[in-house]
């Protein structure tokens, strides 16, 4: 067992390939179906412990309290691009939590920790997809690492952060979530809004690739509703599932294929149409700034001075910025990915990331930014 990294999945292969019918018309294109035991079997084997229930909870609603303009704290969400090696995303947060206990005062920071990766054509999809990073694809170990690297992050007293793109990936990760993305590509997807009203955390949408507002407003609009569709539950059946509706969904800036736009001028009209948008909630009070995507050119080097610049528009007390989003790792910049015996220890194999020095110089002048706004006001 110790060797698959996961619940055991053979009994659910006998019986699938016992029960199975393979009419001519279903399943062309299929090579091959490997079941995944049902999300309890995981949260069986990787259970949550009181403490970090609690720290979900309790760094949920505090989130939920910055959006809402009742915490004036800025929401610092970084982290690895990815995470590809459990090893190096553990000692990242390591030193991530030494410098959030220092800054908790000013800065309220959840660790980037994003096992899914959309491509626009082909391309590394992400730990939970293929976890050795060979093309062996083996995704109930993908499934069994990602649930460890979110629990050893949340035994470290860090809240924890990460991009919902398969709607089936929720069931067996999303107890030890604090916040969620939902990715420019997505931002339109109705299967996506359709997801985010039933999230148990608060959810941010990106601005289209395109640069475009309206549909992550409208996106925000939409998942505050009650919506009704095909899921699974814990237990891996096919349910109706029927959502309240999330009332904390926001708006995050990323830039686009043309250009940034965090400037100040692009927040003002960002918030403009947020006010002329039927989105309520936390775009009544603001939105947060990606500086990594398009507004840096995916540069590490560039990010760090974006985010800088909004650093100092914090500091002068400019309306409507929650919170920061940045890739940062280790080292700085990307590779290639390859087997973990190929690849530098603690580089990203995604988009380019700040290193861990640079990452905790910014900290502390987002941290100042906050007491400086204070200190004005």
């Amino acid at each position: 067992m110790a060797a698959l990294r996961g619940p055991d999945s053979s009994e659910d292969a006998r019986r699938l390939g016992e029960q199975a019918v393979f009419p001519e018309t279903v399943d062309v294109n299929i090579r091959q179906l490997d079941p995944i035991p049902a999300p309890r079997a995981f949260l069986r084997e990787l259970p949550l412990t009181d403490e970090m229930s609690e720290l979900v909870l309790t760094s949920r609603q505090e989130i939920r309290n910055v959006l809402h303009g009742r915490d004036d704290r800025l929401l610092v969400i970084v982290g690895p691009c990815s995470i590809h090696d459990p090893k190096a995303a553990h000692e990242y947060a390591t030193k991530l939590a030494a410098v959030n206990r220092e800054l908790n005062d000013r800065l309220l920071i959840v660790m980037r920790v994003y096992f899914e990766k959309p491509r626009t054509t082909i391309g590394w999809k992400g730990l939970i997809n293929d976890p050795d990073l060979d093309g062996r694809f083996n995704i109930r170990k993908g499934m069994w690492l990602a649930r460890k690297v979110l629990s050893d992050v949340l035994e470290l007293g860090l809240p924890t952060a990460t991009e919902w793109l398969d709607p089936i990936t929720p069931q067996y990760i999303c107890d030890l979530i604090s916040w969620g993305a939902i990715g420019a590509r997505n931002t339109e997807s109705q299967v996506h809004r359709e997801l985010a009203s039933g999230l148990s955390m608060p959810v941010g949408f990106k601005n289209a690739t395109d640069g475009s507002i309206k549909p992550a407003a409208d996106s925000c609009y939409a998942a505050a509703f009650e919506h009704h569709f095909l899921s699974i539950n814990l237990d891996g059946r096919v349910i109706s599932a029927e959502t309240k509706g999330n009332p904390d969904c926001h708006l995050v800036l990323r830039g686009s294929n043309h250009g940034p736009n965090y400037d100040k001028a692009s927040v003002a009209q960002a918030l403009e149409d947020l006010r002329k948008s039927k989105a309520s909630g936390p775009s009544e009070h603001g939105l947060i700034i990606d500086a990594a995507h398009g507004n840096c050119g995916k540069d590490e080097v560039r990010e760090a001075e974006v985010v800088e610049e909004i650093a100092q528009r914090v500091a002068e007390g400019e309306p409507g910025i929650l919170g920061v989003m940045m890739e940062s790792f280790l080292v700085a910049g990307h590779q290639k990915p390859a087997p973990l015996d190929q690849l530098v220890y603690g580089q990203s194999v995604t988009d380019s990331c700040v290193p861990w020095d640079r990452t905790e110089e910014l900290l502390h002048t987002l941290a100042d930014a906050v007491a400086a706004r204070r200190a004005s006001r």
